[in-house]
């Protein structure tokens, strides 16, 4: 079933013309993972904003999708 499916999203990669980049985990993973290691590793460097800060990073986050705009677009 992994290797159909695998195949399967590729080929419609192919034909779109698209590259597929970690399709194994939704977005709000990722950023998840990146909240909470930058959080770590800021607290570990900067350990004053303990006493001020209780939390680094609130639960919130934004994604938007841009659709075929060109990158250029997108920048701007």
């Amino acid at each position: 079933m992994e290797k159909l499916l695998k195949r399967t999203l590729q080929e419609v990669a192919a034909e779109r013309q698209v590259e597929l980049i970690d399709p194994q985990y939704g977005i709000h993973r990722l950023v998840k993972t990146m909240k909470g290691r930058s959080s770590r590793a800021l607290r570990a460097e900067f350990p004053w904003p303990k006493s001020r800060i209780p939390t680094l990073w609130t639960n919130s986050y934004f994604v938007s999708t841009v659709g075929g705009a060109p990158l250029a677009v997108i920048k701007q």
